[in-house]
């Protein structure tokens, strides 16, 4: 997001580097050098020049880039790709998160916006909300966390903003409110383990800090049974005695 995402949007405090949800090839690691359609589709529209031909294959460098975490590559490659093809959602989606990756969150904000408006998908709003959390914009994170509320683009979706909402909450000093807004989480599905262990991992941190030390020690215990090397719960987990 990010992060962070740069590491994934972050909790109110942030675990561990993951990337965020995506709506289609470039969020998801995509290692063939042919491209999804829709992506093609897109570059397609492109004014017709000599250098137009080439953009199929510059995308498909900059997607091994960002999923190699060459994200300095990768950020050259789409900014001429974005200089190119203004209008094309996917590149100025992945132009966004590697900038996110980088840490410029005003940069990718813009690019997210661009994603977001020239798209009208939700998908990235959560790792949007992210970068203006790191920018301590926090009343705009909850604009963003009610837009993607209200959209429900998606389980997974929803549940990183939610994170990435509590977080800023817990940053302003909301610690009751961020609290609320993760109890309320709906349980993940069994197909999605780590959102659940995410979530208590967040609620945990938020209850250490907010002095009820039994609710965070067994959360803490819950993520540990999970996986005893996630995150960096067994340290926190000691601290607490």
């Amino acid at each position: 997001m990010a992060e962070p995402e740069a590491d994934a949007p972050r909790g109110p405090r942030r675990p561990t580097p993951q990337k965020a949800g995506g709506r289609s090839a470039p969020e998801r690691a995509a290692r063939p050098t042919r491209l999804p359609e829709e992506v093609a589709s897109e570059l397609a529209k492109a004014p017709a020049t000599r250098a137009a031909k080439d953009l199929p294959r510059r995308m498909g460098d900059a997607i091994r880039a960002y999923d190699r975490d060459r994200y300095e590559d990768a950020r050259r490659l789409l900014r001429r790709l974005a200089e190119a093809v203004p209008a094309a959602p996917a590149v100025r989606e992945l132009y966004g998160l590697t900038l996110y990756r980088m840490g410029r969150w005003r940069d990718a904000i813009r690019e997210l916006e661009a994603f977001h408006s020239l798209s009208n998908s939700y998908d990235q709003h959560p790792v949007l909300a992210d970068c203006y959390r790191a920018l301590g914009e926090n009343d705009r994170v909850g604009e963003l966390w009610d837009e993607l509320r209200r959209a429900s683009p998606g389980a997974a979706v929803v549940a990183e903003g939610r994170l990435v909402a509590a977080g800023a909450m817990a940053d302003g000093g909301d610690l009751p409110g961020a609290i609320r807004l993760l109890e309320r989480a709906p349980a993940a599905s069994k197909r999605d383990p780590l959102r659940q262990v995410r979530t208590w991992y967040a609620l945990a941190d938020l209850y250490e800090r907010a002095g009820d030390i039994p609710r965070a020690r067994d959360l803490f215990r819950r993520v540990l049974d999970h996986d005893p090397e996630l995150f960096d719960t067994a340290e926190r987990l000691a601290a607490l005695g």
